[in-house]
């Protein structure tokens, strides 16, 4: 059997697993062993390309366990509420979805995960959409919309995967990001949420209100952490001195705890981020074997010869790749690892400079990675109390927020470049 066809019916066998709620990483790892054994390459072969697939992503699996160091200082000193409580303050209600869309960009971009930024915004959405009569479609679209702007300037896994494959400085790849997350935001603000109708959505009323913590740090030591990853990671592009993310996160986490003074909340931080980075890093121990597999298919040159006709068609394949991974994994992390990881030398051959390739890789992880069968499906409609008929409408819209990421991410390389 042809292998890119192998690899289709692999990679749907993963999705109806994971539909049938089967781990992702079993899910993922079957699928691949399912995809070599039917291009024909035997047990021997199949496993050599799913192990070097998962060697390939170990470098960007060490960086991500660290990432949890600053991701779990800014959960748990208070630091993210802050953030948020501050930004919706400042914005004032008369502004409220552009507030709320704001404090899940901040949230997401200074490395929080994208879900769990949106939790912790919507006791603060679930307060002021209940005084404010608003619908619980524009509240979470705010939110999810403005955590996708975010999630592509991030020191989040999904952005360390992509440059780590593309052989990227992280911080260029992610300030290549910028005017695309900034130019999206504006047009969920004033396009995207204007489009969708309160009708079919629910008021707030329902939602269940959780009660805000009183302990919270300044909003200056609460942003001292990202800061300092920030400015560590930017040393190598401005000065040439180079700081790898594996060190300036958790510098930058430990720089948090010592600004917030939280000092008891040291063991409590380091714990939550590794648990939820660890779940992370054993994604992509799945998405890493269905990667080698891909890598070493005849998958790429498929999508060379249906692009090819295009002007820049070889620079098409990073953002069409991963949109099309993040939509069989419906994650923004897998779908970037698959894509980057299957398709990084195909790519780079063909000239394309290598931080905008990881960030057309990291924004087409967008378009497609809130579909039902993932997790942040649930998660962020469970955050607001939206039942599945309400979330599914948001759909479309989502994927609009993605396509504009991805869209204006190719146009920035096509004029820069």
């Amino acid at each position: 059997m042809n292998s890119a066809i192998a690899v289709a019916i692999g990679l749907t066998l993963a999705i109806i697993l994971i539909l049938k709620k089967c781990l992702p990483v079993y899910a993922l790892i079957l699928g691949a062993i399912v995809s070599g054994l039917l291009s024909g390459w035997g047990f021997d072969l199949t496993v050599k390309e799913m192990f070097s697939g998962v060697k390939d992503i170990s470098p960007a699996i060490v960086r991500i366990l660290a990432a949890g160091v600053l991701t779990g200082v800014l959960v748990k000193t208070g630091s993210a509420d802050k953030i948020a409580l501050t930004i919706v303050k400042k914005a004032g209600r008369r502004n409220v979805f552009l507030a709320l869309a704001l404090s899940v960009f901040i949230l997401t971009g200074v490395g929080v995960f994208i879900d769990v930024a949106v939790i912790t915004v919507a006791p603060i959405a679930i307060m002021i959409g209940k005084e404010m009569g608003l619908s619980k479609g524009k509240v979470l679209l705010a939110m999810i919309g403005g955590g996708k702007c975010g999630n592509i300037v991030s020191p989040n896994p999904n952005t360390i995967i992509a440059a780590e494959n593309f052989d990227a400085p992280l911080s260029s790849v992610m300030a290549a990001g910028i005017v695309p997350a900034l130019v999206g935001l504006a047009a969920l603000i004033f396009i995207i949420l204007p489009m969708l109708s309160d009708k079919g959505f629910s008021d707030m009323k329902n939602a269940e209100e959780t009660s805000a913590r009183t302990d919270l740090p300044s909003f200056m030591a609460s942003i001292t952490g990202p800061l300092v990853a920030v400015l560590l990671m930017v040393l190598r592009p401005l000065f040439g001195i180079a700081i790898d993310p594996a060190i300036a996160l958790p510098v930058g986490g430990l720089a948090g705890v010592i600004a917030t003074r939280k000092w008891k909340s040291t063991g409590e931080s380091m714990s939550y981020g590794l648990e939820k980075m660890s779940s992370i890093a054993v994604l992509l121990v799945g998405t890493g074997t269905i990667a080698g597999v891909i890598k070493a298919s005849a998958v790429k040159d498929l999508l060379i010869s249906l692009i090819s006709g295009w002007e820049g068609g070889a620079a098409l394949i990073a953002p069409v790749s991963s949109i099309l991974m993040s939509a069989a994994s419906a994650s923004t992390t897998a779908g970037a690892t698959i894509a980057s990881a299957s398709f990084a030398q195909t790519v780079l051959a063909a000239g394309v400079n290598a931080v905008w390739a990881a960030a057309m890789t990291n924004a087409g992880a967008t378009v497609l990675d809130h579909l039902p069968h993932g997790s942040f499906f649930h998660a962020t409609g469970g955050s607001i109390g939206m039942d599945l008929k309400e979330r599914l409408r948001l759909i479309p819209y989502e994927s609009l927020i993605g396509l504009v990421l991805v869209s204006m991410t190719v146009v920035m390389m096509l004029i820069i470049n």
